[in-house]
């Protein structure tokens, strides 16, 4: 049984209480809220327990902690219980300041264990294609169009499509802002006609290699019935475009290779009726949905544990500051548009990941 302590009651951090009752027999979950009416708001939504007493919530002598607090102090929250001396999983980003993202850096440094809930490379869909492309099915892959998933969540996935962990690169950018009809939220379907604004951030980005990415996104394609997520890579022998790869054979034969979204052997515990209903019925399009997000978030916890136990982290911190320094430099080349901003190798790049 792994048992995690969660700090915040938010709508990101109900994901961990869901998981919990999903999956009795491998998790345990109990939440650090800053009131009772937040506590109870989490037992009734999740069925977990949850407390407003610090005392009681190191008493439950938890495997680790899931920071799941605002961004604004997200890296203030994992470095206090990373000196309390208990392993952290924080929610994205890290840190949202330079300063912040040293201070963690550092007390790693020191001994501390803190990595990051980045989950995007773990959706089945998503695994299938990154694993065919470091299986070489497109060949060595050149460039990256995203749109996809926002700031340090799209940084996550460049670097590990592409493999450019630790390179320098510039980046260029602007952001543009229209109307566009409201079609969907967090809360259900909008049926009244009404429109919001669209913000999307067109980045442009060139690493020290020679590869390349176009990061093109707007928040409102997480929910909405009228935009669609999007992406494509290309490799000397091949190209993944979102649900399926089109490669090139040595015979000179072209293979059409349709990504399905498997459950890897050591994740089978985590498989249920509804992640194989989807499979069931699977088209070949790029489907983003929460129940995949549950699932690779459920992996990233059960990895944990092995993490604690002398494991590798399910997510190096060092990759989750790369992200968070890109999320920087990014807003950075928004506010002054298409100007080259540069982002110079890191200090945590001398580490290995």
């Amino acid at each position: 049984m792994i048992r995690y302590l969660v700090i915040g009651s938010g709508y990101r951090s109900l994901y961990f209480g869901r998981i919990a009752a999903t999956y009795p027999g491998l998790f345990r979950a109990m939440y650090l809220c800053r009131s009772e009416e937040k506590a109870e708001m989490v037992r009734s939504s999740t069925g977990a327990e949850a407390t407003t007493d610090v005392n009681i919530a190191i008493h439950f002598q938890p495997d680790f902690v899931v920071d799941a607090v605002d961004r604004a102090h997200v890296a203030d929250v994992a470095m206090e219980w990373a000196q309390r001396g208990f392993p952290v999983m924080t929610e994205t980003p890290v840190g949202d300041t330079r300063e912040k993202l040293d201070a963690l850096w550092k007390l790693q440094q020191a001994g501390a264990k803190i990595t990051c809930l980045e989950q995007y490379h773990r959706y089945p869909i998503l695994s299938a294609g990154i694993s065919a492309v470091r299986q070489g099915v497109i060949g060595n892959p050149v460039s990256l169009y995203i749109s996809l998933a926002h700031d340090y969540h799209g940084a996550s996935l460049i670097r590990r499509i592409l493999g450019t962990y630790g390179e320098a690169y510039t980046m260029r950018g602007t952001a543009t802002r229209t109307s566009a009809a409201a079609t969907d939220s967090r809360y259900g379907a909008i049926w009244d006609g009404s429109s919001t604004e669209e913000e999307r951030t067109e980045l442009h980005i060139s690493f020290a290699s020679g590869k390349e990415a176009i990061y093109d996104f707007s928040p409102l394609q997480y929910r909405t019935f009228i935009r669609s997520r999007h992406l494509t890579v290309r490799g000397e022998k091949g190209e993944w475009s979102d649900a399926q790869i089109l490669c090139a054979e040595k015979d000179g034969e072209i293979r059409r290779i349709p990504l399905v979204p498997d459950i890897p052997e050591a994740y089978r515990c985590l498989d249920t009726q509804n992640l194989r209903d989807m499979r069931r019925v699977w088209r070949s399009e790029l489907a983003m949905d929460t129940m995949q997000d549950e699932f690779a978030v459920a992996r990233m916890l059960l990895d944990m544990k092995n993490w604690t136990e002398g494991g590798s982290s399910p997510y190096p911190l060092q990759e989750a500051l790369d992200d968070a320094v890109f999320w920087l430099a990014g807003m950075e080349a928004v506010a002054h548009p298409w100007q080259e901003i540069r982002v110079p190798e890191q200090p945590w790049h001398r580490e290995p990941v």
